[in-house]
């Protein structure tokens, strides 16, 4: 297959890698030739290390280099047969380049967004033949995580689902198709894991130390959330909390935090500035290492991830596997959040949240109707 890649930045060469590394034939494109340059030398640094560390040889990685070619006009995308953009995450900008790369390329040909949460319906109505154009959702760094979100949008047609879905599975990537909602499934359903963390913090229950101690010991996540949200960079995190918290008309469940507004206004981005709820330049804290804290921390928050997990599945977003399967491939979460459930009990989630509505009376903390309905009937997910 021949496919192009818009963007050269670290997810686009990304994505251009999985592609040569399963034997297409591709392009990158970016009007920025420096940019190209730097893509090429990446490339070079990448695969270098791939083959010191014995994952390939020589051969294959002058077979993936030879595979990947540069572009700076789209008129030299005209044979692609599948086109994923990954350029900056602005709407108008992408139905702008949706709308001038449908006069290059062929009829037939695929034409993807690997936007993370933006609407895939309003970047096909850009579009002459929008039953060609689909979301196809990688996560960073594209060559290692295993998850895709697969998104059709309401014009997208079978064949092109079908022919989306197949590519993607035999670039021995594990497919999670979901519906064209805000944040489709990761960004939706792990709001919580931040946003309730945040809230646990603005309460005084506990600073970020001790929150993170208690969702690694107790949690088994890799990662708690406040480091996780000043590796991903606070700008980032909380523009991708505001945009779902506006596309879903304000909804409670979804409210950004003022305490992360604010670092994100102060430039305390993170580690990438030095500074972000941590200061990087001075010895960590320590946490409070109370089990019992610790406990009561990890119980408010993986509820709260529950419940977002069932209300995606209460509404059609995506099947329980996918949900499951994206949550585990898609940000390595140690259990699926529904599974998750299962092993909680549902009845469990059930009493926690409404004792958590019962003392805020705020809408974010209402149940789930499908977590009552199977607390009532006795189900499980799995």
């Amino acid at each position: 297959m021949k496919v192009a890649v818009i963007g050269s930045g670290t997810m686009g060469s990304g994505i251009a890698q999985v592609a040569a590394t399963a034997g297409c034939e591709v392009k990158i494109y970016d009007t920025n030739l420096d940019a190209l340059a730097m893509s090429n030398s990446n490339l070079e640094e990448t695969l270098s290390r791939l083959v010191e560390k014995g994952k390939i040889n020589e051969t294959e990685k002058s077979r993936i280099q030879n595979s990947i070619s540069y572009a700076n006009a789209l008129n030299g995308l005209s044979d692609s047969e599948l086109v994923i953009e990954a350029i900056v995450e602005n709407l108008e900008v992408k139905r702008r380049l949706f709308s001038e790369l449908e006069h290059f390329v062929s009829p037939q040909t695929i034409l993807a967004s690997n936007t993370s949460s933006l609407s895939i319906a309003s970047i096909a109505a850009s579009c002459q033949k929008p039953e060609r154009v689909i979301g196809i959702h990688f996560f960073n760094p594209a060559p290692l995580m295993q998850l895709v979100e697969v998104i059709p949008a309401v014009q997208t047609s079978d064949e092109v689902l079908k022919t989306t879905t197949q590519t993607i599975s035999d670039w021995k990537k594990v497919v999670a198709i979901t519906k064209d909602t805000p944040g489709f499934i990761v960004n939706r359903v792990a709001r919580p894991f931040y946003s309730e963390s945040l809230r646990i913090y603005e309460e005084g229950v506990a600073d970020f130390a001790t929150i993170d101690w208690s969702l690694k010991t107790i949690g088994g996540f890799r990662m708690g959330p406040f480091e996780l949200m000043d590796f991903i960079g606070n700008d980032v995190n909380y523009t991708v909390t505001e945009t779902v918290f506006t596309a879903f008309y304000f909804d409670p469940r979804f409210k950004p935090s003022f305490a992360q507004k604010r670092l994100a206004e102060a430039g305390f981005f993170g580690r990438k500035s030095g500074r972000g709820f941590y200061n990087y330049s001075i010895e960590l804290p320590s946490p409070n290492q109370d089990l019992i804290l610790a406990k009561a921390i990890f119980d408010r928050v993986i509820v709260m991830l529950v419940n977002e997990a069932a209300e995606a599945l209460f509404l059609n977003i995506a099947s329980a596997k996918d949900i499951d399967n994206a949550m585990t491939k898609g940000v390595n979460y140690p259990k699926g959040l529904l599974a998750w459930a299962d092993e909680l009990g549902i009845a469990w989630c059930v009493e926690k949240l409404d004792s958590l509505y019962n003392e805020y009376h705020e809408d974010r903390y209402r149940c789930s109707a499908l977590l009552r309905r199977m607390s009532k009937e006795n189900k499980t997910f799995f």
